[in-house]
């Protein structure tokens, strides 16, 4: 099987329906296909309606493709949910549901449904610490969020410290220069929020460089904590937080420019999948190592519509 390496030999590739199973399938069962309900592996498929039956009797005996993944329970076909997933995987600056829609020819809510739902393939569950021996931290927050007219009062609140700026949600940002960055919607700007979350994803005794908000004073007891005062400056040696301001101006272009208005409660969302591109923009063989990467990690995750819209309890953990 030739995988594709562009857009459009990925839409080529998929739109055979034959290729679109093959591909779940060595992708949901490397070892052979089993029944998901009972572990049963001879299993017979049913050609016409391209799903498996299991041969013991039991509820959901029978199965496609899609059982156990995020696309579970969905009339969309594979074709349709694997363009849409290469789309949202490689465009740096994101892509609108209006616009996914046009283009695999389903509504902009299905399409919205859907790109919520391949963001949780784009969470990652590995885990490690930042920093260490011969590593540097940046640690820097931004507000995401409000109008245009209501700019003057985040410059007013990074200046006096106030834990929001009006109609604004405070994002924190990680970065380990050379590797990766960590981002999470948080409550405020208080010290309660911000060192909680650098002692969590950050080693103790690395070298800390932050700006100086007040927030960040009691990092010098477990960090090499150095700060850069942006009223006067903003590089001074090695102290400076310019990366994470690069990954900032990236997440508000893809916000402000494609994404236009997103709710404070969707924000985390948006904010995981910039951070899945920015990780991988070097890395996993380009953009179809990227689609590899996200189609690999859609197993056991699931979210509703209703959990999406907050009618119902939502499943869905987001990384700090």
């Amino acid at each position: 099987m030739n995988k594709p390496k562009t857009l459009q030999q990925a839409i080529v590739f998929f739109v055979n329906p034959d290729n679109a199973l093959a591909y779940m399938v060595k992708l949901r069962w490397p070892r052979g296909v089993e029944c998901p309900t009972c572990g049963r592996k001879d299993v017979v498929f049913l050609t016409v309606q391209r799903k498996w039956q299991c041969k013991s009797v039991h509820a959901k005996r029978q199965f496609t493709a899609k059982v156990g993944t995020i696309f579970e329970d969905s009339p969309i076909s594979l074709d349709k949910w694997l363009t849409a997933m290469w789309m949202l995987t490689n465009c740096k600056n994101g892509i609108s549901s209006y616009e996914i829609g046009r283009t695999i020819g389903v509504t902009q809510k299905s399409a919205w449904f859907m790109m919520h739902r391949i963001r949780l393939g784009m969470q990652t569950t590995a885990f490690r610490q930042l920093g260490g021996k011969g590593k540097e931290i940046e640690v820097d927050e931004t507000f995401i969020g409000g109008k245009a007219i209501n700019m003057h009062a985040e410059k007013h609140t990074r200046r006096i410290g106030s834990t929001r700026s009006k109609d604004k949600t405070a994002v924190l940002g990680i970065l380990e220069r050379g590797g990766e960055v960590r981002a999470s919607v948080i409550p405020n700007r208080k010290r309660s929020s911000l060192h909680p979350a650098v002692v969590e994803h950050v080693k103790e005794d690395t070298p800390v460089y932050t700006d100086a908000l007040m927030s960040y004073d009691n990092l010098r007891a477990r960090y090499e904590h150095s700060v850069i005062d942006h009223a006067y400056g903003y590089v001074r040696g090695r102290v400076h937080t310019n990366g994470l301001e690069n990954f900032w101006s990236l997440l508000k272009r893809s916000i402000k420019g494609t994404y236009v208005s997103v709710e404070p409660f969707h924000l985390q969302r948006y904010v995981t999948e910039q951070v899945f591109r920015y990780n991988n923009r070097k890395q996993l063989n380009g953009d179809s190592g990227r689609f590899e990467h996200v189609a690999s990690n859609i197993l056991g995750k699931r979210i509703t519509y209703a959990e999406l819209t907050g009618k119902v309890g939502t499943t869905d953990c987001l990384p700090n």
